[in-house]
This record gives structure tokens, sequence and C-alpha cells, in this order.
């Protein structure tokens, strides 16, 4: 699946393990370590980046992040915003450098924040929605901004602020803000015997919890699911699960949502990508998700 996002993204290009992208006014050179093909843009163009990405020395990690710093031009801000049209609500994001090359932003995944936003509309009375390592908060807008109920958990502190911050400038209030590791909070909800009409996933690879808990993804994501099926209302709601570990393929999303959600109806499953302006598609995470509503 190619998202567009709208006016403030583009992918320029992309090829030779970096990708060139516009955010904004601002043009971003960063690594990419499934554009294994050449660039298509001569380097005049790479050239013209606002700000780039050069990586430390040494091997990326296992779900590509990557350490290094930013070199940045006179004109770069520390910060700034941008907005995406989810259907009848602009999200507006502040962005900014971090040192594992991400800018606050996955561009892809507003496919899947759309799926969110119409999934709630389609939903009675008030859905409750836990977005589970939620991050800067992109599919807590979408949910929240439909209607929902929503509560936004991240193990680290300084996202869930930025994910706050993100609300405030999206116009929007009343988010349920959660710092804890994952596993603990839905383990807990299930022997307390909530439900939820929406469950938002995108684990990644590997992680830490604000006390240290360990994740692994290929060791925790059965009891994760398992939990989450505990969570999830039988008779109306959707889940939408992202993942960005390079290896795993849409078949292994979907067999997820399958197995832990047997009564689920047209699971879609795929990859969201992005197209530069060659017309070359970039694969950026895989997904699969559903909604049932009786």
């Amino acid at each position: 699946m190619i998202t567009a996002f709208g006016k403030d993204y583009e992918l320029i290009d992309c090829g030779d393990f970096e990708k060139l992208e516009r955010f904004g006014r601002y043009r971003l050179r960063r690594p990419e370590p499934q554009a294994i093909w050449p660039k298509a843009l001569p380097q005049s163009e790479w050239q013209q980046a606002d700000a780039w990405f050069k990586r430390s020395s040494g091997a990326a990690a296992a779900d590509g992040s990557e350490r290094g710093e930013w070199l940045l031009r006179p004109q770069m801000p520390d910060r700034w915003t941008v907005t995406y049209p989810c259907r009848q609500q602009q999200l507006c994001f502040r962005l900014g450098m971090t040192s594992f090359k991400h800018v606050g932003l996955f561009p892809e995944q507003a496919a899947n924040w759309d799926f969110i936003y119409d999934s709630v509309k389609q939903l009675p009375a008030t859905p409750q929605v836990l977005n589970l390592f939620a991050y800067t908060g992109g599919a807590t807008l979408a949910a929240r901004a439909a209607g929902a109920e929503v509560t936004h958990l991240d193990a680290v502190r300084q996202v869930v602020n930025w994910a706050h911050d993100n609300m405030e400038l999206s116009g929007l209030d009343n988010v349920r803000w959660i710092v804890e590791d994952a596993m603990n909070y839905v383990r807990r909800e299930a022997r307390r015997g909530k439900r939820y009409q929406g469950i938002i996933l995108d684990p990644p690879a590997y992680g830490r919890g604000p006390k240290g808990e360990k994740w692994i993804l290929s060791e925790s994501m059965a009891e994760l699911m398992a939990a989450c099926a505990q969570l999830l209302d039988p008779q109306r709601g959707f889940v939408v699960l992202n993942l960005y570990s390079m290896g795993f393929s849409p078949l292994i999303a979907d067999n997820l949502l399958r197995v832990w959600f047997p009564y689920a109806q047209a699971v879609e499953h795929g990859e969201l990508c992005m197209q530069d302006r060659s017309g070359r598609t970039l694969p950026l995470s895989v997904y699969a998700r559903f909604r049932h509503i009786e």
C-alpha cells in the first residue's frame, strides 16, 4: 500500500542505503537500509538537504535503528511542525532531530491513521481505544479526532510528552497518558476484565520498559497478543498491528491476528510504502488489521 501523506511530506529520492525527504519546507537526508538500489537523482540534489544524519561507525541494530549525529545548515531549526489531513481533522506534529535518525513522525503510517479514524466512526457510542508502543501519537490523534476515548501508552516519558504536545497542536484534548511497560499493563488490564473496542500495536524488535523490563519481539509477541485478545470487545472492535522489524513479512502479521482473533473477518495485510519522484516504491513497514462490527 502506497501512502499519500499530503503536501507536508515527500519522498524525493532513495537509493544507496539512504533516502532524501521533505518534511514541510525542509529537506532531510537519512539512512535507509532497504534502499539497496542506486539513487535516481544527481548528487547535487542530495547536497541541497537542510539536515543530514551521519551515522556512527558500526552496523545498524536489528530493528534498523542507527546512532549518529545530525549535520545542519544554518537555516535548519531544531524544531518545526507539519500537518496531515486525516479525514476532517488536521493533525499537527512537532518534529525534531533525535540521535537515532528519527524526527518524531513516520509518514507511511498515515494509511493506518485513516483506517483508525474510519473504524472509530463506524463504532457505536464512544469506543475505548488502547494504543501500545504509541510513540509520538499519530494513531492516538486519529482515534481521538474521530471521537474515541484513547489510552496512549509508551515506556519513554519524553516521547509521551512529545505526543501530548502534538495533541495540543492538533486542537485535541482528554487523552489518557501512561508511561509503563506494555506487557505489564495489558496483563493487569486482562486480570481486571477491561474491554477495549480498538487496539493499536506498533512494537519494536527490542526495547526496555521504564523499570528496565526487557522486550524482545520474537519472544514476547505471543503473550502480548494473547492478553490483547482478552482485552478486545468480541462483538465490535478493530485491531491494527504494525511491525518495523526487518525480516518480518506481512504474512507473519496476518497470522498473528488470525490466530489470536479467530472471529476476525477480512484481515488486511501488506506493506506500507512511499513512492519517490522517479516512481520507485520504498517498503517501510508491514501491517495487518481488521475491523469487526456485529
